[in-house]
């Protein structure tokens, strides 16, 4: 829904408005808008451009998954389009803020689109007639596009706009085109500039960041070169919607690139032009690059020109091994020189220095700028009235960066400092979490309720079925002929309507959709286009929203099982997606409505672990209201802050968790378990029942959600590695912490110390990044200088991963004399006792290999994180799954990494991955919210694609009880068959592959639906 022109009601006298008002259009404002619908609030989307996805919607891929950006991201974006208690301000600039927590009021200027949003239909002739053309700021500038527009054909809303900057009509009243052009009389040049004021409870910034501008990094010859071009162009010319349709090819020339090189660090870790800060995603983002570069020209040779390598986040560290031992990027670690133009190749010639020390230049076809990310908040700050960090981000509260200066403002994703999607995603339902906690009172009363029309009884009829294929911008029309299975379509028994769409999934084809529904009188639709997983529920959202059962509609996956997979084999890729559609369509024909269950919410919550993340989520949960069981097995509360002192930043951990342990345990609506454990775990979302064994006995709750909160532990090095445990002197950072806090005068009287990092990670047996290690090697290296500046401390490193903004104190360390020495995973630092003191022999790479010899006080090694081993039976009561290093494994690493596929059960901590502090509150209080989001409903609707047991065949074996991993399916005793537990069940189907006897089947999914499409699969 766009512009709100209703009034509020909201009742005065004292109480909060029921409202949020979130400033962004990107992937943290789409989280946090729909996580506050939710858990009951209404929510003002305000967006300065006009429509919303922000640079997200720009990439062509996400790492590590290589996942489809806008293929995950479209579906959340129609998402927030049609809900119908968010409102969409576009082209709009938030101007003043009054009044606080709980009832504050927000003035709006918002700029004319010249096109009327409730008429225009999206349909493009008014671009076509357009005599402007402009350069286009969604493909980055390097193609031009009309004036009026729809800004991308995902676009939300996916209607038109005009820019007046350079529109002939409205600077000198001349063409006209477009106004003549529009059937739907859309086209409004008498729209003006007004000024709107909105009443709001709480307000969440998560308006992004700019791009660092190359052309002040002037030796690399941006804007001089035309193959000199940034991260985010390339991102544009890697898109199969991009302006050169996906081909790698050079600007001076359109000749393909067979060499490439990516500069890393542009406008980041550069105090010259006032950065002095890690960006956090270039290093990944740029391996990503090269990787799908790979994937478009095998031959393509590319090269990544680094300092450190910052792999840092979850699976980060092996997709980056895999890049660079396995598909054959090369990794030059050095900050590349300058840049300069070779005539007349026009190749672009780049100037390093190697590990050796020799000067060298090599040529590339295509040079690639890795720009860091810049805060472009200050404006919005002022006006807001929150403050700002000396690098210009929006200053956050130390144990929880979401929460600004400004009570009741708070703050999501790149706004607050340089990050990740997933890290974006965290915050933004950390940021719906605060927002919603001093709302408590008004929640639910601005939410409209929305009914879908009445479902069409299909039972009788025969079946008439609609096939659309999406082209997927040329993701799939690349290799398969879409027109060609189109026509095949055509020609199927029961299809009475085939056609292709550009995008399947964007806004404007779901009422497409609805229109050829009704137009047709279809009853069944087939999708031919991606993966079911992540756009399933945005076509059966669809099929509800035009009169017909959601589960009458099915889809063909052509992109991931066809183009992707054969695009060396066009022809072959059509005739297998020929294949899949005709399955798809001889399934669809035998299809039957199916009902989805009600389950009532037992409005109570679990949480299991009672450190930082535990601790934090069920406050957050308390203060909402909801009762909430804390269960701990130590015998105390603190997890492994208890071991903590300080924070890289300074903030006091110890007083922190005291006012935690305080706040938890005096709280009406949280009861604590400690010395306990989960004996037994039963249920599924909204109706849990749980048995605790307490040094007091057992104890029975029922409850709705359950948050896994477990942690991990510090790795305890083995016997001998490194001399830990042969000699007192070798010890870990934590023990080292202990030393710094406890026995400062020990300290003081240590002359070397030798600091090795990757203790335990970044292994053989352990390949990931345990994240937090430098950080925490760096603050003991400060501490140790703080006590003792003549003391020489070196810390051993094969990269130093202090990202965003830790890296201010990386910095630091350097400028107080620390030592920095590198070393190769196959030349792992010596370390031999002798006598006084202890010998460290290490290569320094930083130095061409020379070997150092080191004798030490004192030797710290840097341990990394592992897995809570609890996780692995935790695992198997909750039925999540755990990664292969034990950690917990989310639902999505980008866009949902506080869920579990399993519904009703949410993540945070350690137990997630290892994490700051700081990380992990803010994961609770996200968790938190995602709970909210449930315990806040009267009931959940449960899945319709279930087993059902016919008790007239079925024999009573038990073979499906045995097999059923979700224990959904139970025998009754009195009459000898099984019965399914529909709430349960998750459809996996392995209790009707086992039935002998046919009784069970998996609605969905029945064998004459099977038969018909292996019958397709088969035919000539």
């Amino acid at each position: 829904m766009e512009e709100n022109k209703e009034e509020q009601k909201v009742e005065k006298g004292g109480r909060t408005v029921g409202a949020v008002m979130v400033v962004g259009g990107g992937i943290g404002a789409v989280q946090a808008s729909l996580d506050l619908v939710e858990m009951g609030y209404r929510v003002y989307m305000v967006e300065s451009g006009p429509s919303i996805g922000g640079v997200m919607g720009q990439l062509d891929k996400t790492f590590p998954t290589n996942d489809c950006s806008m293929c995950i991201l479209s579906p959340k974006l129609v998402e927030v389009g049609s809900n119908e208690n968010i409102h969409i301000y576009t082209l709009t600039d938030l101007e003043s803020v009054e009044g606080g927590p709980g009832d504050f009021r927000v003035g709006l200027r918002v700029r004319p689109r010249y096109v009327d949003i409730d008429k225009c239909t999206g349909c493009g002739i008014c671009t076509g007639s357009c005599r402007v053309k402009v350069w286009d700021p969604y493909n980055a500038s390097l193609s031009r596009t009309p004036l009026i527009r729809v800004p991308f054909p995902q676009a939300v809303p996916g209607v038109a706009f005009i820019d007046p900057s350079k529109c002939l009509y409205i600077q000198k009243g001349k063409c006209g085109n477009c106004l003549e052009a529009c059937e739907a009389g859309a086209v409004d040049f008498s729209q003006k500039e007004r000024t709107e004021t909105v009443n709001v409870g709480s307000i969440i910034i998560a308006a992004g960041y700019k791009t660092f501008d190359p052309h002040l990094r002037d030796e690399y010859g941006y804007g001089r070169y035309d193959n000199v071009v940034t991260s985010l162009e390339f991102e544009r010319i890697l898109a199969a919607n991009g302006p050169t349709g996906g081909h790698i090819v050079r600007r001076s020339d359109g000749e393909p690139v067979r060499k490439l090189a990516f500069i890393q660090c542009v406008g980041s870790r550069d105090g010259t032009v006032g950065n002095s800060y890690c960006s956090s995603v270039c290093c990944m983002y740029a391996t990503k690059q090269s990787l799908i570069a790979r994937e478009h020209v095998k031959d393509i040779e590319a090269t990544i020109f680094f300092i450190d390598m910052r792999a840092y986040g979850k699976g980060f560290e092996e997709y980056y091994q895999r890049a660079k031992n396995e598909m054959g990027i090369k990794y030059t670690r050095c900050l590349a020189s300058y840049c300069k133009e070779a005539q007349p190749s026009r190749d672009i010639v780049v100037s390093y220095t190697d590990g050796e020390g020799n000067v060298l230049q090599e040529n590339y076809d295509l040079v690639v700028l890795s720009v860091g990310m810049e805060a472009d908040v200050s404006g919005l700050a002022e006006k807001a009235g929150i403050e700002l960090n000396e690098h210009g981000f929006i200053e956050g509260e130390g144990f929880l960066p979401v929460v600004s200066s400004r009570p009741g403002i708070y703050s999501c994703g790149a706004v607050e400092s340089p990050k990740d999607i997933p890290d974006t995603v965290i915050q933004a339902s950390a940021s719906a979490c605060m927002a919603s906690s001093g709302l408590i009172d008004s929640k639910g009363e601005l939410i409209e309720h929305g009914e879908y029309p009445p479902e069409r009884d299909t039972r009788y009829e025969e079946p008439r079925i609609g096939a659309i294929i999406c082209r997927c911008g040329t993701n799939i029309a690349n290799t398969v002929d879409v027109p060609a299975v189109v026509e095949h379509a055509k020609t199927l028994p029961g299809v009475v309507f085939a056609d292709e769409r550009l995008y399947a999934c964007s806004q404007d084809t779901q009422q497409w959709i609805r229109d050829i529904v009704k137009e047709n009188n279809l009853n069944r639709v087939v999708v031919a286009s991606c993966t079911p997983r992540t756009h399933q529920p945005l076509f059966r959202e669809t099929m509800r929203s035009a009169g017909l059962n959601q589960y009458l509609f099915e889809m063909a996956n052509i992109r991931e099982h066809c183009s992707w997979v054969h695009m060396d084999f066009p022809d072959e890729a059509t005739g297998k997606a020929k294949r899949l559609v005709e399955m798809s369509i001889a399934k669809a024909a035998l299809l039957e409505p199916l009902e989805e269950g009600v389950s009532p919410v037992t409005h109570k919550a679990l949480v299991i672990g009672g450190g930082a993340a535990g601790m934090n989520a069920a406050l957050r949960l308390g203060d909402a209201g909801f009762t909430t069981y804390l269960v701990e097995k130590e015998a105390e509360l603190g997890g492994n802050m208890r071991h903590i002192y300080k924070t890289l930043e300074g903030n006091d951990v110890k007083a922190y968790m005291r006012e935690l342990i305080d706040k938890v345990t005096g709280h009406d609506n949280i009861e604590v378990f400690l010395s306990a454990r989960i004996s037994r775990l039963d249920g599924f979302i909204g109706t849990y029942h749980t048995e605790i064994e307490t040094p007091s006995g057992k104890v029975e709750v029922e409850h709705g959600v359950v948050i896994t909160a477990t942690g991990g532990q510090e790795y305890e090095p083995e016997n001998g590695e490194y001399a830990y445990g042969e000699d007192k002197r070798v010890i870990t950072q934590t023990e080292l912490e202990r030393m710094i806090h406890e026995d400062p005068e020990a300290v003081r009287r240590l002359k070397n110390v030798v600091m090795i990092q990757c203790v335990g990670s970044r292994s053989d047996l352990r390949p990931y990044c345990s994240k937090i290690c430098c950080g925490v090697a760096v603050k003991n290296a400060i501490a140790l200088k703080e006590l003792n500046d003549k003391a020489k401390v070196y810390v051993c490193n094969r990269d130093i991963r202090t990202y965003g903004m830790k890296e201010d104190y990386y910095l630091e360390a350097r400028d107080r004399g620390v030592g920095f020495i590198r070393f190769e995973k196959d030349e792992p630092p010596e370390v031999r006792p002798r006598g006084g003191d202890v010998v460290v022999k290490v290569k320094d790479r930083n130095m061409r290999g020379e070997e150092l010899l080191i004798h030490a006080d004192l030797v710290v090694l840097s341990a990394g994180v592992v897995a809570n081993p609890d996780a692995l039976e935790l695992g198997r009561q909750l039925k999540v799954p755990l990664t292969s290093d034990g950690f917990f494994l989310e639902a999505h690493v980008k866009l949902r990494p506080v869920d579990f596929a399993t519904d009703g059960v949410f993540l945070a901590g350690l137990a997630h991955y290892p994490k700051t502090i700081a990380e992990t509150v803010t994961q609770a209080c996200a968790a938190a919210a995602r709970a909210e989001s449930v315990l806040s409903r009267e009931n959940v609707v449960t899945e319709g694609t279930v087993a059902r047991v016919d008790e007239r065949l079925c024999s009573g074996c038990g073979n499906c009880v045995l097999l059923c991993s979700y224990e959904a399916i139970e025998m009754d005793e009195e009459k000898g068959v099984a019965r399914v537990n529909s709430a349960l069940c998750k459809g996996c189907g392995a209790c009707t592959a086992a039935c002998p006897s046919g009784a069970n089947q998996l609605l969905g999914f029945r064998p004459r639906q099977l038969l018909a499409q292996i019958k397709a699969a088969c035919s000539e």
